[in-house]
């Protein structure tokens, strides 16, 4: 008699970087389970993400948001998943809220690391030695083997499916050229600490409209500013060579659009680990935070840093009063240029 497909719930994570390297994860348990089923408990904007990822069975919108407990409408959803009869939760978030709904539900197996003291919550609770998986990746697929296992060096990388069709369809909407376009994702959710200043985009730009390249600015509708801005700093005769994305995009739009860009520059964010997934030939900035966390999962990609003595720093603001931002300000656009065309 065959034994019945392994069904498991992943409690996903709340940031769009996270979701893409949770992506590693669920190709390394696919791996293991050919014929399992991976569903997602997620942030409702991350949906269209999974259903780039084949190996997601389906996403399930989390109705709570990040942060809040409300008991009342977690033990709804654990109702709801119950019927499913999970084999196996497996738990990103570190938080004890993530792990209610998991208990609630009844699952057998609910896999996690400690985090915020969750005996009885958890029952296949794991302890994390940093030094054994310095990076969040490697946190991620480690919930995937047993206790301690050695992980592999070639860790399975985030590849995103592009829908083509559509990608040719949003070229022609938003007045794209048949020019290869750099794309710019000058923004960062996190915070002001992980952005690279603006002139130093448009100087990028500037250099590449020379050439005759289009530019696309990808962002949120909380970057808007920033885009605009940064269009401003050109000479009028370029900004014509300007798409500015942000705010305009669904987050899927973005994956297409993404896809068929010549190049990238981009800060540590969302984005970045999108492009990466798309593997499209990259340079990333970073300031606060750093790379040896928290990279860009493809070998198409040139990570651009300066060792300062405050950094990284983590924090989502520069503390600094004199010469604040120096670990981004100081990083010339000219070296990020002559990165980019190292990889092109």
């Amino acid at each position: 008699m065959a034994l019945a497909a392994k069904k498991i719930l992943i409690v996903g994570p709340s940031w769009v970087g996270d979701m893409v390297m949770a992506q590693s994860l669920f190709i390394a348990l696919k791996q293991q389970h050919p014929e399992g089923h991976i569903d997602v408990l997620a942030p409702a904007w991350s949906l269209p993400i999974l259903e780039r990822m084949p190996e997601v069975r389906k996403g399930i919108a989390m109705p709570v948001g990040h942060g809040k407990l409300n008991l009342g409408l977690r033990v709804e959803v654990a109702n709801a998943l119950q019927a499913e009869q999970y084999d196996q939760a497996i738990l990103l978030p570190n938080s004890l809220k993530s792990a209610l709904i998991p208990w609630l539900a009844k699952i057998p197996e609910r896999t996690g690391w400690r985090g915020e003291m969750r005996y009885g919550l958890l029952n296949d609770i794991r302890l994390l030695k940093k030094s054994a998986y310095p990076l969040m990746v490697q946190r991620f697929v480690a919930l995937a083997h047993q206790p301690f296992t050695p992980l592999p060096d070639d860790l399975p990388r985030p590849s995103l499916v592009v829908d083509a069709t559509r990608a040719d369809a949003l070229l022609k909407h938003y007045g794209f050229n048949q020019q290869p376009f750099i794309a710019l994702c000058p923004g960062a959710e996190f915070g002001p600490a992980k952005r690279w200043p603006e002139n130093h985009y448009a100087a990028v730009a500037a250099a590449f409209i020379e050439r005759g390249w289009q530019v696309a600015l990808f962002g949120s509708a909380n970057d808007i500013a920033v885009t605009e801005s940064i269009i401003a700093l050109l000479p009028d005769a370029q900004q014509s060579a300007c798409i500015n994305l942000a705010g305009e995009t669904a987050l899927a739009e973005a994956v297409d659009i993404l896809s068929v860009a010549s190049a990238v520059v981009s800060n540590d964010s969302g984005l970045m680990h999108i492009a990466a997934a798309l593997a499209r030939p990259m340079v990333v900035v970073y300031g606060s935070t750093s790379p040896d966390f928290t990279p860009p999962l493809s070998d198409n990609v040139a990570v651009e840093k300066i060792a300062v003595d405050c950094g990284p720093c983590f924090k989502r603001e520069c503390p600094l009063n004199d010469n604040p931002m120096h670990c981004l300000k100081d990083l010339t656009p000219q070296r990020v240029i002559t990165a980019l065309d190292t990889l092109l």
